[in-house]
């Protein structure tokens, strides 16, 4: 269950890092899931005009980061992404994109995610795949 953190705690600790850069908000907790928001605008953009891949696949490792951390007692415990891969579906240039990171599997040493990314229209935009190692400290 995902309760060791609430969601301004969790928004707290992106200040002053590339979450913050790129406007990325955490909007909702639940048992196995976390919810966010990130603006399609000059921060996120790629010189097209278009919503960047990376800042994309940044979105989904932080929604499923941020996850993981929320599960561990990071007094004793510390996570560390070890792959994220992507599938960028659409092409979005304004407003806004939701991700949702649901995770998948649970063990003592290992965290998998799914992360789905929509536009303002609720289309899939992109859906990616996080794996975060668990290590003690």
């Amino acid at each position: 269950m995902l309760t060791r953190m609430t969601l301004d705690e969790m928004n707290a600790l992106s200040a002053g890092t590339l979450m913050q850069q790129l406007g990325i908000v955490y909007t909702e907790i639940g048992e196995d899931y976390l919810c966010g928001t990130m603006p399609v605008d000059h921060r996120t953009k790629q010189p097209a005009g278009l919503l960047h891949g990376g800042a994309s696949v940044a979105l989904a490792e932080s929604l499923g980061s941020m996850g993981s951390l929320s599960l561990v007692d990071i007094e004793k415990q510390a996570i560390v992404g070890v792959e994220v891969n992507a599938n960028h579906i659409r092409k979005v240039i304004s407003g806004f994109v939701t991700g949702k990171a649901a995770l998948i599997m649970r063990s003592r040493k290992m965290h998998v995610w799914e992360i789905k990314i929509h536009n303002d229209s609720g289309a899939l935009c992109c859906i990616s795949r996080l794996t975060i190692m668990v290590l003690d400290k």
